[in-house]
């Protein structure tokens, strides 16, 4: 049976990438959802999943949003002619008073604006970005805290599942 248009290929199955350590290194104030303008050997590669965000962050410059240190690895099969940069400058599609609402929130002291992952929406290839403020040191120690609790309650249920 062939998928209707719009459903998930199974769990995660539209995301490409995801920014794990932004979800650790920071507390999530707002989240946005952002076009992504990319070469036609960009999109070939990243329906291969190798598209990366780690180390990523995004620049408001002149009125544009840019996603600045993303990987997306060529394929093999790439064009010859084309000039394929992986850690290229990619420009983000927002709207204009959401660049604004990012950009005067990152002038504050310990905000910045994160990419959270990159997934497909149809056809189109999205980002979601996060206003962000870094964590402190207990703050990740606690999220490591709930971490290992959430894991240890897990297997406590299922061993009391299989009796």
């Amino acid at each position: 049976m062939a998928n209707k248009k719009g459903k998930s290929k199974g769990p995660g199955g539209n995301t490409i990438a995801l920014n794990k350590k932004a979800r650790f290194e920071y507390h999530i104030n707002e989240t946005f959802e952002a076009g992504l303008s990319l070469a036609g050997w960009e999109v070939k590669s990243l329906r291969a999943g190798k598209g990366q965000l780690t180390d990523t962050y995004i620049l408001i410059k002149n009125g544009e949003a840019w996603l600045l240190g993303s990987n997306i690895t060529p394929l093999n099969t790439a064009s010859t002619h084309d000039v394929t940069d992986p850690s290229r400058t990619r420009k983000l599609l927002l709207h204009r008073k959401e660049i604004a609402r990012i950009f005067s929130r990152t002038q504050d002291k310990g905000h910045t604006c994160v990419p959270l992952k990159l997934y497909w929406k149809g056809s189109k290839v999205k980002c979601e970005l996060a206003l962000v403020t870094g964590k402190k040191i207990h703050d990740k120690r606690e999220t490591e805290k709930d971490r290992d609790w959430q894991r240890q309650k897990g297997r406590i249920m299922r061993e009391q599942n299989k009796t």
